[in-house]
């Protein structure tokens, strides 16, 4: 089984991130989904694919990132400069764009997983600001063949597991 951890919005925040890479040793993908407000080489970003965010001013940082892992195509991206706050048309034309399967984006605070189409946005919440709920969120999801088990994390009390589901890949 191949586990891939999103987080997003942490926002200066480096003792949850290296707490994260402790807890979650088993993990093949560090995924951050922008404003870190960190720079490139801090220590607690050192295993994420990090991409740039509103509130980042690290140049190295890219807007979007397609990552191949395992078959399954990844774009990650802040979701500022796609209206994410109004609307997933825009990252969805954007995903179709590089051939994605899963979409994993921040910016609105907001935990949110939906499927449109055969295509996967994953919205981690944040782990500084969370906005409609109260739990500093991230998600693992773990591959199995073309099944994606999601599981949410609660940084500070664990798995939500009645927010556990599973979906298949059209890869």
């Amino acid at each position: 089984m191949s586990k891939v951890l999103i987080v997003s919005d942490s926002h200066g925040l480096t003792e949850e991130l290296n707490e994260l890479k402790k807890r979650h040793q088993d993990v093949e993908k560090f995924i951050h989904c922008g404003d870190s407000e960190l720079s490139k080489n801090d220590e607690a970003i050192d295993q994420f694919i990090v991409v740039r965010g509103n509130c980042d001013y690290e140049s190295l940082f890219h807007n979007d990132e397609v990552i191949d892992f395992q078959g399954t195509k990844f774009l990650v991206t802040h979701g500022h400069l796609y209206n994410v706050k109004s609307t997933l048309m825009n990252l969805k034309y954007k995903a179709e764009e590089v051939n994605a399967n899963i979409v994993c984006f921040g910016h609105s605070h907001l935990l949110g997983i939906e499927k449109i189409g055969n295509i996967l946005f994953l919205n981690p919440g944040s782990l500084r600001l969370p906005r409609g709920r109260d739990e500093r969120t991230y998600v693992v999801l773990n591959f199995t063949e073309q099944i994606v088990d999601l599981h949410v994390y609660d940084f500070d009390q664990g798995e939500i597991v009645q927010l556990r589901q599973s979906f298949q890949l059209h890869i």
